[in-house]
């Protein structure tokens, strides 16, 4: 038995393990130069040396040298046709709140007291559906068809009553208009603000809520009620102070990008902007004016042409407009005349707000021969701009400050 014990000792695993360790501890110290053969050169503009590593550097992984070089990758910008399929202004959406929770039909038991009478809790109430503004969402590209609430819980014996179902909330954009067969029922303006939809179901009541001295043990429970059911058509409105209104390719994406930190997609092609924009001019007394770049609008969009009616609905959330003209083309007067029109007829209040005109473009030489005739055509004020070389620009900052400011003081806030 002995020489059978001696080899099953020298075959054990822990064994060989333990030898392979010590042998690989015997050949790293018996070479001496193992340990500092592990060097870098260090270039340096007087000279060039070698500096010696410890023996922690030959098992790094996270040196220079065996790196890959890699650059600062950047995020690519999303065009503005892929952008135009997250943007989302309206949405048909059915509401329908929780039901509430069964009361319980159940009698007292425990030892030595035959008669515990009833002790069935009530149920819990259903869950509310609530929509809710937030300012990070910028569109109603994340909403669903159908929104359900919660259940409430169903109570249960010892008077225990069932738990009611947290409220579901629907995040918003700013500016989101409520209607009901085409009606509209609620407009959420700020931040937070929250609107209660539908209601969730009442809990049905447990037989403990019928106990009376004429029934000493009922049996009875209600039935829970179920919850609302509605119907709700959201629409998205761009909430901004002023309204960048003109024919396609006039330069309103451009100006836009000139007077804010706003970056929307620019080109030499018409329908260039698919969807609103909305940038923010910062002035130094830390007062800031929400500017929006209304899609271009042509002849016939009242009657939905073109982008139409869709785009046109985001013009009644601005309160004041800036008809941006290109005075590289032929009578930019007549511009100014359409865009009036088509306004009046899609809806006549908005040829009434306050109004600003922006000729565009003065960077091209027909410009200053159309600027002389637009000036003679109309009797407002006209302010020369170029937003691809920045000319005076700033005349149109403070116009657009001191719209605000009339705004302002007659008590009309976003």
């Amino acid at each position: 038995m002995e020489p059978l014990k001696k080899c099953a000792m020298l075959n054990s695993p822990n064994l060989v393990r333990g030898w392979n360790v010590q042998g690989m501890k015997r050949m790293f110290w018996s070479m001496p130069d193992m340990r500092r053969i592990l060097t870098v050169f260090v270039s340096d503009i007087s000279k060039a040396q070698w500096k010696i590593l410890g023996t922690g550097s030959y098992f790094s992984t996270n040196c220079s040298l065996c790196a890959k070089t890699r650059g600062i990758q950047k995020k690519r910008d999303l065009s503005e046709k892929k952008l135009t399929r997250y943007f989302v202004d309206q949405r048909r959406v059915k509401l329908v709140a929780g039901t509430g929770g069964k009361g319980a039909c159940t009698f007292h038991s425990e030892p030595r007291k035959e008669w515990g009478g009833p002790d069935g809790g009530n149920g819990g109430d259903g869950g509310n559906i609530v929509i809710k503004v937030d300012r990070q969402v910028k569109s109603l590209s994340l909403l669903t068809s159908v929104y359900r609430g919660g259940d409430g819980e169903r109570g249960g014996n010892k008077n225990c009553y069932g738990h009611n179902a947290p409220a579901t909330y629907i995040r918003v954009p700013v500016g989101t208009v409520l209607k009901e067969n085409g009606k509209t029922v609620a407009e959420l303006t700020r931040h937070n603000e929250e609107y209660v939809a539908v209601y969730g179901g009442a809990g049905g009541k447990g037989n403990r809520f019928f106990l009376s001295n004429e029934n000493r043990a009922p049996s009875q429970t209600s039935p829970a009620e179920e919850g609302q059911e509605r119907i709700l058509h959201l629409e998205l409105r761009t909430m901004a102070h002023a309204g960048l209104v003109g024919f396609p390719n006039a330069g309103k994406s451009s100006l836009l990008r000139a007077i804010s930190n706003a970056r929307p997609a620019v080109a030499a092609y018409p329908f260039t902007t698919l969807n609103p924009h909305v940038g923010v001019v910062q002035y130094r007394d830390h007062v800031q004016v929400a500017v929006a770049d209304i899609p271009g609008i042509i002849r016939g969009a009242h009657m939905n042409r073109g982008l139409g009616i869709s785009f046109l609905r985001h013009i009644e959330r601005c309160r004041f407009l800036l008809f941006v003209l290109d005075l590289s083309g032929p009578e930019p007067w007549a511009q100014l005349e359409h865009l009036r029109f088509e306004l009046e007829q899609y809806r006549p209040e908005l040829g009434r707000r306050p109004q600003a005109i922006v000729a565009n473009k003065m960077d091209l030489p027909e410009a200053q021969d159309n600027l002389a005739a637009l000036r003679a055509h109309v009797a407002q004020r006209v302010i020369p701009v170029s937003a691809l070389t920045g000319q005076n620009v700033e005349e149109l900052i403070l116009h657009l400050r001191q719209l605000y400011d009339a705004e302002e003081g007659e008590g009309i806030r976003l």
